[in-house]
């Protein structure tokens, strides 16, 4: 006889536990059927003729009933060890194949939605993780907008996610993001397309020629940005930054100076901009509708750039590429990839468009968020200073300009900078899709299901970085080196897309942090950040400046 649960059969096997207690009524049979009463045990009460044939009857009811006792709980404990055996053997067998993390789907629909925004909401945005990691692990499944999702807080899981790209994992996004910039977008395709547009990008952002003359270029936007500041009463910093940034990278990528086409180029990308994170509905007068709208007119512009600059190639083949649309340019007229759709310059113009984002969210983010955590920090800031004059007063005495190499030996303000990106966490993190079933540490990712690779996780993790929300860029100094630094600091992502941009973003930041501190004291006006959809200070961070003539590092005392 057979217990089924699950739908398999041959869990709890009592068929030896019935046997025996059959055996048992039988031999109380035997002995009762040959017993003195001359066989009148098991006849009904009414039809005994003594008082002994009733003491009979009740001595055999008593021992039967006894039997039933003394054997219930050793069948109970034959069912009981059995289905722990069983459980048993289910629960390695399953660690064996991997298992779905544990964690709540929530409601039906809207999942675990409102209390993830809610949270974003918070100063603590990790707290809906936290939350969840106490309860059921680094790894977790929840759902967030209708979508089953595994959250993984683990920074070695992360970085088997970030590695195993293409054949394993896929991005997903939002579709209102999709929607906008489509199938073919840089954070959509993979493979050999996307791997050759990444390592094309990366080898023009290194190359010595654009370094040379990129660190002249921002030092010269910086310069006359900061004197600007000199003459406002309030200085909005998020906003003034986002229009120094912006021009930077637009002469990176097009090569177009301040100006009307500049400034018609910058109203076009900010009504296209505002479409990434919005309800997918695309009818007249939606924000995606609008959004849509604005990067046509945006396409149309860069277009213009991109024909003209194909004519200026086809003159001078030769010349060296001063800019992302060089790069393109050349790269579809040596057929080097045969995906670029059947009209290659919508294709350049549509990936230009594409790389203006990190323009407008990452980098004035950062520089922005490096204010904030000065003013709050005096010693950094002095230390800051220091460090920096002293590199002014060196430059001085030699009378040579300064160089890529300069800015990035800076020890002290690349602690800054990366203490900045870990605390900022302007990309908080990566969402993947699963093409197959994936086991990683032993946990299951089943075949279709999302996967978010939280980099503000690790970041925040108080067994990573002691006291993670303390603004200390010493303990760089202390990390540097490690064997985990690598895989548990990921501001800039990880695997085959690594953003290109890396060395260019912490140039650009170093250069701003460099001017500013060496030109200006400042005072800054209280001022919140903001977490959700978007990384922000809620007031823009007021500040007023006052330029200062240094002559001299400033004293600090060791921290």
């Amino acid at each position: 006889m057979y217990i089924v649960r699950d739908g398999k059969s041959g869990f709890y096997i009592i068929n030896s536990s019935f046997h025996v207690l059959w055996h048992v009524i039988n031999f109380f049979w035997y002995v009762f059927k040959y017993s003195p009463a001359n066989l009148s045990l098991f006849r009904s009460p009414e039809n005994l003729y003594s008082p002994s044939g009733f003491m009979d009857y009740w001595i055999a009811g008593f021992l039967v009933l006894t039997a039933g006792v003394l054997l219930l709980p050793w069948l109970w404990f034959r069912l009981t060890n059995s289905k722990t055996r069983d459980e048993d053997k289910q629960e390695e067998s399953e660690k064996k194949k991997g298992m779905i993390p544990k964690g709540s789907l929530g409601w039906p629909v809207i999942g675990e939605t409102l209390t993830f925004i809610a949270c974003g909401y918070s100063s603590r945005p990790v707290s809906f993780m936290d939350k969840r990691k106490s309860l059921y692990g680094k790894v977790f499944k929840t759902n967030i907008i209708g979508t089953p999702i595994i959250i993984s807080t683990d920074a070695e899981v992360n970085k088997v996610v970030l590695q195993n790209h293409g054949n394993t994992f896929v991005p997903a996004y939002p579709k209102s993001i999709t929607e906008l910039l489509g199938e073919n977008s840089i954070l959509s395709i993979n493979g050999a397309h996307q791997k050759r547009l990444h390592t094309l990008i990366s080898a023009f952002l290194r190359s010595p020629h654009l370094k040379e003359r990129m660190t002249r270029d921002i030092e010269a936007s910086v310069a006359l940005t900061l004197a600007s500041w000199s003459q406002l009463p309030l200085v909005h910093v998020q906003d003034e930054i986002k229009k120094m940034t912006f021009e930077i990278l637009v002469k990176l990528l097009m090569s177009i100076s301040p100006g009307e086409d500049l400034n018609i180029l910058k109203l076009e990308f900010q009504e296209f901009i505002k479409g990434l994170i919005c309800i997918p509905i695309k009818f007249p007068g939606t924000r995606l509708y609008k959004s849509l709208k604005a990067k046509e007119r945006l396409i149309k512009i860069v277009q213009k750039v991109v024909e003209e600059r194909q004519v200026a190639t086809t003159e001078m083949p030769n010349s060296p590429a001063n800019d992302a649309v060089d790069v393109l340019l050349r790269d579809v007229n040596d057929g080097g990839c045969s995906d670029k759709q059947s009209h290659p310059l919508d294709f350049i113009s549509g990936k230009i468009v594409e790389m203006m984002i990190p323009g407008e969210e990452t980098m004035p983010t950062a520089m922005t968020l490096a204010v904030k955590f000065l003013s709050d920090n005096p010693v950094a800031l002095a230390k800051l200073v220091e460090e920096n004059m002293e590199m002014k007063r060196r430059k001085l005495e030699s009378g040579k300009e300064y160089g890529w190499s300069d800015y990035m030996s800076l020890s002290f303000t690349q602690n800054v900078i990366n203490e900045t990106l870990r605390m900022a966490n302007i990309i908080n993190g990566v969402w993947r899709k699963a093409l197959k079933d994936v086991e990683i540490k032993g946990y299951l990712i089943p075949r279709g299901w999302c996967v978010l690779a939280s980099f503000i996780s690790v970041h925040m993790d108080e067994d990573i970085y002691e006291n993670p929300y303390q603004f200390d860029p010493w303990r760089w100094d202390r990390i540097n080196g490690t064997a985990n630094s690598n895989i548990c600091f990921t501001p800039f992502g990880g695997g085959q897309r690594l953003c290109p941009g890396l060395e260019l973003s912490k140039l650009e930041i170093s250069i701003f942090l460099h001017q500013l501190v060496t030109r200006f004291s400042w005072t800054a006006e209280k001022d919140e950040i903001v977490s959700f959809p978007t990384v922000k200070m809620k007031r823009r961070l007021p500040i007023r400046v006052t330029p200062v003539e240094r002559t001299s590092p400033i004293s600090v005392e060791d921290h």
